[in-house]
């Protein structure tokens, strides 16, 4: 069978420790999602921008599947880079979710390749 769908991982990160003094407001607790490519906060509450910047650049390796021997997928904390504060966040995997291209791509496929859940080599 072949399809254009891949798998994510629908992502929650965490503020898990404060090793300082977190100046912009945060408690542990405190979070926000990745659902595809759609990053959510909740209702009345914001993100500090240099936090939320530390994970960005990991989320995407994270949503996917990895090896098990693969450091992305052992190391679930990211922190803060204000040395000051010391916001620690865990990333955790909340769900799986197969996406097709077109929904996420605006580059068509050439034609549809085999889908499969096991992992990359």
């Amino acid at each position: 069978m072949t399809d254009d769908t891949f798998l994510l991982f629908d992502l929650k990160i965490t503020v898990d420790e404060i090793r300082g003094t977190c100046t912009c407001g945060h408690a542990i607790g405190d979070f926000f999602e990745l659902n595809g490519g759609q990053l959510s906060i909740p209702a009345g509450r914001s993100f500090c921008v240099y936090a939320l910047q530390s994970t960005l650049p990991l989320l995407p390796a994270k949503q996917r599947p990895l090896h098990p021997n693969d450091w992305m997928q052992t190391d679930t904390r990211i922190i803060c880079p204000d040395p000051l504060c010391g916001v620690v966040m865990r990333v955790d995997r909340t769900a799986r979710r197969n996406v097709h291209h077109a929904d996420v791509s605006a580059v068509p496929l050439a034609s549809p390749v085999p889908s499969s859940d096991a992992d990359p080599p």
